[in-house]
């Protein structure tokens, strides 16, 4: 199984980084989420994470730390992490970090909250410091 790297861009919308390790099961999508397709893209993930449990009984842990995402991109998400439940349910080890700014941006936090009650995923909220934009 080979590793999944998309790099991150902001032309005229806005893709995230994502890195998924076959090897260490460690995973992470970053940035901002501002996508043309992004149910198409959040699917390829999907995909991977499927064939990911599929090879043997591994570890999976996400990292998200976005910083925005638009309605259609959370849904894609959402679908994402339902898919990841469904893993969970069959006794896949699975664990999930959703990183939010300190303290101020609340919004982050609770799509988090959210994506935690409607995908019935148990996600770890993991508070950070913003770095400052050069």
């Amino acid at each position: 199984m080979r590793n999944l790297f998309i790099e991150g861009s902001r032309d005229t919308y806005f893709t995230p980084q994502v890195e998924l390790n076959a090897k260490t099961g460690i995973c992470s999508i970053t940035g901002e989420s501002y996508l043309e397709e992004p149910f198409e893209f959040y699917e390829k993930i999907s995909a991977w994470f499927s064939e990911f449990f599929n090879e043997d009984d591994k570890n999976l842990q996400l990292d998200l730390k976005l910083t925005y995402f638009n309605t259609s991109s959370s849904r894609a998400i959402l679908e994402m992490l339902r898919v990841l439940k469904d893993h969970k349910d069959e006794g896949k080890d699975v664990t999930v970090n959703w990183y939010y700014p300190d303290p101020d941006d609340e919004e982050i936090l609770m799509e988090g909250e959210d994506f935690m009650e409607e995908s019935g995923l148990e996600i770890n909220m993991i508070e950070y410091e913003m770095e400052e934009e050069m």
